[in-house]
């Protein structure tokens, strides 16, 4: 049944469904695995590397990139995002977003709140999923950025057009089970709470580091994590000021190395 109403986005199943966009969906959900954790001082991203090669020549992406990461990119000073799906498309919504994220400092002279450009990319995306002759960015983003309304936010941004706000989320291979890992650890007992409601912890930037580790090693297809595997971003305050740092290969081992214990775990 699905193959009559599966080659147009603007074309309804008798179920109320458009296939393209689960298909774009379900193209997320084999790429690399991607976790971000909001904490009380800072957003941590992690991602996972795919394309891991002693061939691949790192220096050419470092001469177009700001950083030579894969899967993670800075928008702008306050504001990082990480990528699961296909990332030639991502790149052409990372430049747009790049570029509104300057026009709005250009024209308002202050930084671009975090949810507006999650919205205005979210904009874009909904729009390909309703024309005729387009087909939906089959990419989703992280965004992980601070500004002076709400501070520091997380959201998740999906190929419908979509976008959600989360203290933990994960996207990409084996998403299933690092979400549940990240409920069980963010879970707070109604006795803990006082109430009749479950809660949330609230984690701090090094907590919620030793977490995605856990998770990561826990999820990944991979019998070893390395720099060649992971990459990851943090946005914290320094001094006062908003930092975003894509850490390096050098910084991602010894902070590896920092959670032995945490990755050697039964």
């Amino acid at each position: 049944m699905s193959r009559r109403y599966d080659t147009k986005t603007t074309i309804f199943s008798p179920e109320g469904r458009l296939y393209q966009v689960e298909y774009a969906m379900e193209a997320i959900r084999h790429a690399g695995s991607a976790v971000g954790i909001l904490a009380t001082d800072g957003v941590i991203l992690a991602t996972e590397k795919r394309v891991v090669s002693p061939l691949l020549d790192q220096s050419i992406i470092s001469k177009t990139e700001i950083s030579n990461s894969e899967k993670l990119y800075k928008i702008d000073s306050h504001l990082v995002c990480a990528v699961a799906g296909i990332t030639s498309d991502a790149n052409t919504l990372i430049n747009i977003s790049r570029m509104t994220c300057q026009r709005h400092t250009y024209t308002y002279g202050q930084k671009m709140p975090i949810e507006q450009l999650v919205r205005r990319v979210c904009d874009i995306k909904q729009g390909y999923t309703q024309y005729g002759g387009l087909r939906p960015f089959g990419v989703s983003f992280l965004f992980a950025g601070y500004d002076k309304d709400f501070g520091f936010q997380l959201y998740l941004a999906d190929p419908s057009g979509n976008y959600s706000g989360w203290k933990a989320v994960a996207i990409g291979t084996n998403h299933n089970s690092a979400t549940s890992m990240l409920r069980s650890e963010f879970k707070i007992n109604k006795e803990q709470t006082g109430d009749n409601i479950e809660g949330t912890k609230e984690l701090n930037l090094k907590e919620a580091t030793k977490l995605v580790v856990k998770v990561l090693a826990k999820t990944m297809d991979s019998t070893s994590l390395t720099s060649e595997k992971l990459e990851f971003s943090f946005v914290k305050k320094v001094d006062g000021k908003i930092v975003t740092e894509i850490l390096s290969p050098k910084k991602v081992d010894e902070l590896l190395k920092e959670h032995k214990d945490v990755i050697e775990e039964d």
